[in-house]
């Protein structure tokens, strides 16, 4: 999630196989505990028992983001023998630290990957097919890591061999302040775009902060960017781009569409004046405050706003232009990967699985990450409480699936586009410094010069 993407349901919900089944993106058990040979592309034997000899496990995961340190804490209290160094940074920090963190002596076990063609190319990243043949991962619904595959050499993503793994699967959407809506006369989630515009200008004639929204270090406007680009247009040619499929573009009509809106929203005030000085724990903050209607953000912040705005919170998917569209948003898994030169695949990938599998680290991937725990999809999700934003959430991720609607972040189609070209060249547009044509044509030309290198 660059700084997205991680977090929650307390009702019941009988979540089919297909909850983030979809073909343009997306992911999600139990096996033997024996040692087994693979049929993937590696000869190598590898393991699916722990053992009890003490083993530290190296983890670099993202600040801000607390299911990963809640995940081995718990992992270490079930197995003793397992204890977690965990290193965090900013998801941007992340992206430029990982190709020498991963290539270093002291490589983690453990990591949570920005992107991962570049990093398969340089074999910086463990192949997981062997473990996808010994613990049956098949038991998971094939679409649910589809992001997670790329195909020999890192050539291309959505096919090919498994590189990594989510703990939680993220759906985004829009957070709004309940009190708020009722002063504009909301009384439910818009059906159409043109329905959420009208709420934005009522917002502003009452004085209210439309869109609370962080743009600083990472542009946070990317989400309401590519809400409205996955609506614009068909989502698949934004799919392809993100894979890298041969002749995928960014400079679409559905791109422009989306970025002239933006332009539209900003010259209206409906983001904060100074969203490019705004970073992301600022912008949570200030929508705690009550200072926001709306903002956009993933399911990982259910739990929180639960906590500090108990009842007060409401979450839906971004509308379509008809109120009969599908259903499309941003979602992927919280992608961590194995890396080639850590010291302890095999309890690394024990680890993952148990994540996906075990009960009590499901009930923590729901209520601290507040998101979807993937796995097999005859696992039941654990219990939520109703009238939660966890429970919206999930109830929005359960819709998406059945729409068959998930697409990656745009901020994940290279290793730099986020950090070169979609940050800095949205906050010029916000400034008035740059055009919706210049914005698109940007940040495709900096995708091309990545997959020249």
């Amino acid at each position: 999630m660059p700084e997205f993407p991680t977090t929650f349901i307390r009702r019941r919900l009988a979540l089919l196989a297909p909850l983030l089944g979809v073909s343009l993106a997306i992911t999600a058990c139990s096996a033997p505990g024996s040692e087994q040979t693979p049929t993937g592309d590696s000869d190598t034997p590898v393991s699916t028992e722990l053992g009890t000899d003490p083993i530290t496990l190296e983890m670099y995961a993202e600040t801000g983001f607390p299911l990963a340190k809640a995940l081995a804490d718990e992992f270490t209290k079930q197995h003793p023998n397992v204890t977690f160094n965990i290193r965090e940074d900013q998801f941007t920090v992340i992206t430029e630290n990982a190709p020498r963190v991963l290539a270093s002596d002291n490589a983690p076990d453990i990591i949570r990957l920005p992107t991962m063609v570049d990093l398969v190319k340089d074999g910086l990243l463990k192949n997981l097919d062997p473990y996808f043949d010994a613990y049956g991962w098949d038991k998971f619904p094939a679409s649910s890591l589809v992001q997670l595959r790329l195909t020999e050499g890192g050539a291309e993503r959505g096919s090919g061999s498994l590189y990594g793994m989510g703990l939680g699967y993220s759906v985004t959407g829009v957070f709004y302040n309940k009190k708020q809506a009722q002063q504009i006369g909301m009384t439910q989630p818009p059906a159409t775009i043109a329905e959420f515009e009208e709420l934005l200008a009522k917002a502003k004639a009452t004085n209210l902060q439309p869109i609370m929204q962080f743009n600083k270090n990472t542009a946070g406007i990317n989400f309401p960017h590519q809400a409205l680009q996955n609506h614009f247009g068909d989502p698949t040619q934004i799919a392809d781009w993100i894979f890298q499929k041969q002749g995928a573009t960014f400079d679409t009509p559905a791109a422009l569409k989306a970025t002239q809106t933006i332009q539209k929203w900003a010259q209206a005030g409906y983001f904060p004046k100074d969203a490019n000085a705004i970073d992301y724990t600022a912008m949570m903050g200030e929508f705690q405050k009550g200072n926001g209607l709306f903002m956009f953000n993933g399911d990982w912040e259910s739990a929180n706003l639960d906590k500090n705005m108990a009842g007060e919170v409401g979450f839906f998917l971004f509308p379509g232009e008809t109120a009969d569209a599908k259903r499309v948003a941003m979602s992927a898994p919280n992608t961590f990967g194995v890396g080639a030169r850590g010291k302890n695949a095999d309890a690394a990938v024990f680890f993952l699985n148990w994540a996906h599998t075990n009960e009590k680290a499901r009930e923590i991937a729901v209520q601290i990450g507040g998101s979807h725990p993937g796995g097999p999809a005859d696992l039941p999700l654990p219990a939520v409480n109703e009238g939660t934003v966890l429970a919206e959430t999930l109830k929005a991720s359960q819709q998406l699936g059945a729409d068959n609607g998930a697409v990656d972040f745009t901020a994940n189609a290279t290793g730099g586009i986020f950090a070169s070209a979609i940050t800095p060249e949205m906050q010029k547009l916000i400034a008035g410094q740059q055009t919706p044509e210049g914005y698109v044509k940007a940040v495709q030309a900096e995708y091309e010069k990545e997959l020249s290198r």
